[in-house]
């Protein structure tokens, strides 16, 4: 592909580019979930170039050197995250100065530093003590104003559905159907993800309701969990606070306190309870069965050590 659109339209110039010219280590072309895990992550490090007011021709070491302290911030230590970026980043500077828009490729000093972490990291969970705590501080309480009502709703979908946090954030109003026999969460189709229905657990269900009835007067296709003050979409960094306080208030403690180990609990729990790994892989939205082996795992190890 020709440079022509690296700098007027750099996010579809890498789409196009993704799609039908660029290849893994192996040389083949990567999987249509692959290309759009790679268009966020190269939609991530464009924000920041233009942040720092640079173009894919001109940012420099100096810009991945602060990218990459931005990410270290947000991502936790002994993950792939990383390495990820720095593969992609060089595989981009590389391209770049195939086509000529660049002259060196500033990425490449970070590839020969990089050591990917040895194994994947434990997942984090919480077993069945600290989830049925969690699941009784998520009931409504009579004390309880329009913020922690909206705190208890949001941890009681992610505990009670498994879904992602950027399903929660982009989950509408018209999503949720809780006046039926079988209370469930539409998730549309997002990526290679294909639309799903999600049963909720039934412990969410009073959150969800007492938050609806703030929601009443909203519009079916607005957000249901808008920002505050802002509207629009929550913020990621928004989400993982209020996960945060939840867990902290059950008294619960570990290297990872983000809605990732909800939706790693409402697994192990789905597992633990006869769900097979297609269900599971299926209800996550999940087009293999990698997570739930890893989750799987977990359960097989506390057994032996019972």
């Amino acid at each position: 592909m020709n440079s022509r659109n690296w700098l007027t339209d750099p996010a579809e110039a890498y789409l196009e580019w993704q799609a039908n010219e660029a290849a893994g280590a192996d040389r083949r072309p990567f999987s249509p979930r692959s290309i759009v895990q790679h268009a966020a992550m190269f939609d991530r490090l464009l924000r920041h170039l233009i942040a720092h007011e640079v173009t894919l021709a001109t940012f420099g070491a100096e810009h991945l050197e602060s990218f990459f302290a931005e990410l270290d911030r947000r991502c936790h230590p002994g993950t792939s995250t990383r390495p990820r970026y720095i593969k992609l980043i060089d595989r981009l500077g590389r391209e770049l100065v195939e086509t000529g828009l660049r002259g060196s490729n500033p990425a490449a000093g970070y590839v020969q530093l990089q050591r990917w972490p040895e194994g994947e990291p434990q997942p984090v969970f919480l077993d069945p003590d600290a989830d049925a705590l969690l699941q009784t501080h998520v009931q409504p309480r009579a004390g309880d104003g329009v913020i922690e009502r909206r705190n208890r709703a949001i941890v009681a979908l992610l505990l009670g559905t498994g879904i992602t946090s950027a399903e929660i954030r982009s989950a509408r109003n018209e999503h949720l159907v809780i006046d039926s026999v079988r209370p469930l969460l539409y998730v549309p189709r997002h990526g290679p993800r294909a639309e799903r229905k999600v049963t909720l657990n039934p412990f969410a269900v009073d959150a969800l309701v007492a938050w609806e009835k703030e929601m009443v007067k909203a519009a079916a296709t607005a957000l249901l969990f808008p920002a505050p003050r802002k509207g629009g979409p929550m913020s990621d960094m928004f989400l993982v606070l209020v996960v945060r306080d939840a867990l902290e208030r059950i008294g619960f403690s570990a290297s990872d306190m983000s809605p990732r180990v909800l939706r790693n609990t409402y697994a192990r729990r789905a597992l633990i309870a006869g769900r097979t790994h297609d269900e599971l892989s299926a209800m996550l939205g999940l087009s293999t069965h990698r997570t739930v082996v890893r989750l799987q795992e977990t359960i097989a190890v506390r057994a032996a050590g019972a």
